[in-house]
This record gives structure tokens, sequence and C-alpha cells, in this order.
């Protein structure tokens, strides 16, 4: 960890709710900084590697926060958080209000007035931390849905950066966000941006149509026109589908190493080489369809389908959010179903499903991948899921099959996987016979397009899409906007 000048600013600047380290404690004591998991930093780690830019965010730690440093070809700047702000503005407003209304209320929201202000008082602290490492005209890139207020409250202080915002969750539909108290405020905090990115041109729309309906705001197809209060021209925000990706590349490459794939035979060995492995990698996470997915398989066990160890299931599910009440509900409820079908239909040495309740490294998950021969990507609801994409990544020998959930973003893009609806358990179960039982040569015509797509749109061209897009987002005059605005009033009339 090296210390950095305080004074020093940068033309690009990311800011997320978390940094992309975490702070490990050594055997002896002393401490290292170490990547974090997570799409968003998977992701966006590729996309500074190369640009010399800083990343604001929380260190992860309750507390005064560390002074900035550099690591890692980045700069990082550290926002403090006290423990009752993790509470109330982490676990409270973003993940047990904001969440539950993102991801169509698949459990009810909940709603104080407590944790809103602390939202807002931290979105606050991020926007002055922001600033004070932003270049005159920088490009600042926010990030997801922790960060909503933030865009306006930037652009109040620096009106002369470019501001960029990108949700990694669905946008709601109008019906769901109106039930929001503070709907108004956090529309108005993202309008503060000049481009704003969302995984499907669905979540867009549902973007705009609630600009429309709910500040009464004049929209034309893609953008929202904003009305200054100062007398100033009217500024035009842009708000379109610019879908996340992976780093197609460096994932392929560790793949195709040696100890990755003497990893995934020893994988498929330990579990006595089963003719068919399924797999489930998620966050422990009431949208992910995790219940939804052990009750179609052990439906299949009981109707005598499969039948262990011939057929064996993974689920890797990694801890998330355990202080919260519904993430704890879910955890029992998801052992107490794999206690329950490995006991009615495991063996001493051959259970029915492999339970793995932590995260692992990017080698670990690669060869997993690569060992499975079905893939269930299920989730009730996801803005894009790129477990789906490092799968079809990681199979360059052209195994494997994907069975993604049709509410995904992924499934906009990965469209010749198997598609199903998670919430039809019959249905799933047909999906996931179908891919047992398929032809071999369909299962590599399929990857192979699948593996296509993953190349020709990766996270480099993600970010370069997005970062284009916010260079070049209109800043039109306001005369020019009202004349826009009237032509379309004659073309309807």
């Amino acid at each position: 960890m090296d210390p950095a000048p305080a004074a020093r600013t940068y033309d690009l600047v990311i800011a997320a709710n978390r940094l992309p380290v975490d702070r490990q404690v050594l055997p002896d004591g002393s401490t290292e900084w170490r990547r974090s998991p997570g799409g968003l930093v998977t992701a966006m780690e590729s996309v500074m590697r190369g640009r010399e830019g800083a990343w604001v965010g929380w260190a992860g730690e309750a507390g005064e926060a560390p002074e900035p440093f550099d690591e890692d070809g980045m700069h990082l700047v550290p926002v403090p958080l006290s423990a009752p702000e993790i509470a109330s503005y982490y676990e409270g407003f973003s993940n047990d209000t904001l969440w539950p209304i993102y991801h169509d209320v698949i459990v009810p929201a909940t709603f104080h007035r407590g944790w809103w202000q602390s939202y807002r008082e931290v979105n606050e602290r991020f926007a002055e931390a922001i600033c004070s490492v932003a270049s005159p005209g920088a490009r600042v890139w926010i990030h997801d849905y922790q960060l909503q207020l933030v865009p306006a409250l930037v652009r109040e202080r620096r009106p002369d950066v470019r501001i960029g915002w990108f949700n990694h969750i669905p946008w709601p539909a109008v019906e769901l966000f109106a039930q929001l108290p503070w709907r108004e405020h956090l529309l108005r905090g993202l309008l503060g941006a000049d481009f704003l990115g969302f995984q499907r041109t669905a979540d867009a729309q549902n973007f705009i149509r609630a600009c429309r309906q709910m500040l009464h705001l004049q929209t034309r197809t893609d953008t929202v026109h904003v009305a200054s209060e100062d007398g100033a021209p009217d500024r035009v925000v842009r708000a379109a589908s610019v879908p996340i990706s992976i780093d197609t590349k460096g994932l392929e490459k560790l793949a195709k190493t040696p100890a990755v794939r003497a990893r995934a035979k020893e994988i498929r060995a330990s579990l006595g080489n089963p003719r068919t492995l399924l797999l489930g990698v998620d966050r422990l996470d009431y949208t992910k369809g995790i219940r939804h997915r052990l009750k179609a398989y052990e439906e299949l066990l009981v109707d005598g389908a499969f039948s262990p160890p011939d057929v064996t299931f993974i689920q890797v599910a990694t801890p998330s959010r355990e202080r919260v009440e519904a993430y704890r509900r879910l955890r029992t409820e998801v052992e107490t179903t794999v206690g329950r079908i490995n006991g009615d239909h495991g063996s001493i040495g051959s259970p029915a499903i492999q339970y793995l309740h932590q995260s692992y490294p990017r080698e670990e998950m690669a060869a997993l991948f690569q060992a499975a021969d079905i893939m269930l990507v299920t989730p009730l609801r996801d803005g894009m899921n790129l477990v789906a994409k490092e799968y079809v990544a990681c199979r360059h020998d052209l195994g494997g099959t994907l069975v993604l959930s049709e509410f995904t973003g992924a499934a906009h893009e990965l469209h010749q996987a198997s598609m199903v609806n998670p919430h039809d358990i019959e249905g799933m179960k047909q999906a996931i016979l179908r891919a047992v039982d398929s032809d071999p040569a369909e299962r590599r015509r399929t990857m192979r397009a699948l593996r296509r797509r993953v190349h020709d749109h990766d996270v480099q061209r993600w970010a370069s899409m997005f970062l284009e897009s916010l260079d070049i987002a209109p800043r039109r005059p306001q005369r020019r906007v009202r004349r826009e605005l009237d032509e379309q009033t004659e073309g309807t009339a």
C-alpha cells in the first residue's frame, strides 16, 4: 500500500459502494489488501487496468477510513461508514428497502425514515469524495442502487464534469417503484447524470416512464428533458441499455491452464466420476431461485429420473448480507432442504447434493465450470447474472449445457441457452432432463454460438460503449429542446 499525494486528481473517477479490495489480516498479524469478490469488482478491475483513474468506495470496515492509497495501479479513496450507518444505509435502505422493490418484491420491502436519512448522508459523503479527486472536466462513473442521489449531488458541486451512472440490478416497473415514499428524490438524484446505463432496454424504459409519470417531465424515446431552476438551458439526460459483461479472454486463459484443467478432473474424480454433474453458483440471495432449483432437483430424485452417484449436484452459495433477516431465513430454509434431500437420497460417501456455503477464488470457480455438465442459472429476477457468461467463457472444450432463467439480463444475449421459467418447477425439470439427454453435437453447436456472443461482447466493449455514450450524451440549449418538443407535438396531433 503506497500513500498517494492528497492534491492528485484524475480524469476518470469510479464510485461504487465498495472499494475493489478488502483488508486481510495475515497469520503474523500484518495486513494486506486483496481483491474483493463480486461481479462489479471483477468487471471493473479489467476496465481500470491500463487506465489511470481513482476509485471511491467503502473499505468494508466500520469506523474511520484509511487514507487514500495506490494499489495495483489504481488510486483508492476510502469513504468512512460507522456501524450504525452500515446497519441503516447499507443493510437497511439499500438492501431491505430498495433491493426488494427493484426485484419485483419477492420479499416485502421495509420503509424507515431513519434509513432514508442515513442514505442521504452517506450519498453526500460519497459526492464530496468524488469531487475531491475529479480533475476539471473529468468523467465520473457512478455505480448501482446504493448511490442514486450522488449524480445530482456531484453536479451541484462540479458542473464541469461528465457524470454517468450504471444500474447493475433491474429497474422496476412504475407500479412497484411508486411504493417508495422517496421516489421523486431518487429520480431527481439520478437525473443529475448526463447518461444512465441499464442492463436491459426494458429497465431504461421503466426509468423514463417513471420520470414522465411521477415528475411530469418531457420524455422522448430514450431521453428525459430536465428544466433548469436557475434560468440556464434545459438539460437532456439519456437512459439506455448497455449490458455488462466479463473479461472473457482473461477467464478463458485461466481456464486453459494445466492446473485448472487438472483440478476440474480432480473434482469429478472426488465425486466418483458421475455420469452427469449439475452445478449452481450464486450469492445466497432470495432473488437467485435456489429454493426453486432445489425443489426441481428433489422431485427428479423422487421421480427416479436421477440417482446418486450417477448424477450429482454441487450448489455453491456464497455468504451474503447475513445480518438482514430475510437472508438469515433463506439460509435456514436452504440448509434444511439440502439436509432433507441428502438424508432421503444420499448415502455414505455419495451425497445427493454437495452444498458449499463459502466463496472460492477464480481458479477454483473456473475448474468447477469445466467440471460441470449442466450449469443451472435460474434466478427469479436478475439484472444480468455474470455467472452464466463465466461458465460459457470457461467451456473452451465446447462441452456443457447452460440452463438459464428467462428473468435474467443474460437471457437477452445468450438466447441459445436452454431457457426456463424458474417458477415453473415442472418446466425446469423437463429442461434439466433434456440437457442430460441432449445430442453431444448439438451441445457443441450451441456452446460455440454462446461463446461467440460472449467473446464479441466482453467487459472492455461494455466499458467502451458506456464511456462513449457518456462522452456524446446530449447537452443541448433550451431553444433546440423546445423546438424538438414542439415538432413532436405537431407530429402526433
